[in-house]
């Protein structure tokens, strides 16, 4: 395993995942969705994202689909993602009026989404799994933190910084679409 390319991957789904984007939504849903709990919010993100990680191929396999061409589609979502986050529109939206609790909508699609299972897939075509697998838990572990401290986050971050942290991380998603589409064209 390599520390750059673990990195790398861990930035890659930290931006994709932008769980400290996705604190205003927390904060919103904690509000109307008192049961929210970050440990069983972290448990199920990590079993749907390290799930796509081991079994997500061979899904796509019993699909017909190679993994250069889900690449080539999960980078495009990456591209759209992060235009998202640097122009500031809305092309995927979520409802953030269900009521089912710690799994939907906070696990899944917030933070193990369409996008970060995709983008795990996509990073397949370039890094081994056990690097993933590595970003993987990172990311987990800084999910738990942030779900435990949005309150925090909220009040020393502000609107402002967020904004800021949002685009930031937009543009090096922006950039990381581009390299996978690349790679596999």
């Amino acid at each position: 395993m390599n520390f750059n390319e673990i990195l790398t991957v861990f930035f890659t789904l930290f931006a994709v995942i932008d769980i400290l984007g996705s604190i205003p939504i927390l904060v919103t849903l904690k509000e109307k969705i008192p049961d929210i709990h970050p440990g069983k919010v972290t448990l199920a993100s990590c079993i749907f994202m390290v799930g796509f990680l081991f079994l997500g191929e061979y899904f796509l396999q019993y699909l017909g689909i190679d993994l250069s061409s889900f690449a080539l589609a999960g980078s495009i979502v990456m591209f759209i993602l992060a235009l998202e986050m640097v122009l500031g529109i809305d092309i995927f939206r979520t409802d953030p009026e269900t009521s089912a609790g710690s799994i939907v909508p906070v696990a899944f699609p917030i933070i193990a989404g369409s996008g970060t299972l995709t983008t795990i897939l996509s990073l397949k075509a370039i890094y081994d799994k056990s690097t993933i697998l590595v970003a993987i838990l990172m990311n987990i572990a800084v999910v738990f933190i942030v779900l435990n401290a949005t309150k925090f986050f909220e009040r020393k971050i502000g609107k402002n910084g967020m904004m800021v942290l949002r685009k930031f991380f937009g543009v090096i998603l922006l950039a990381i679409a581009v390299k996978l589409f690349k790679t596999n064209l």
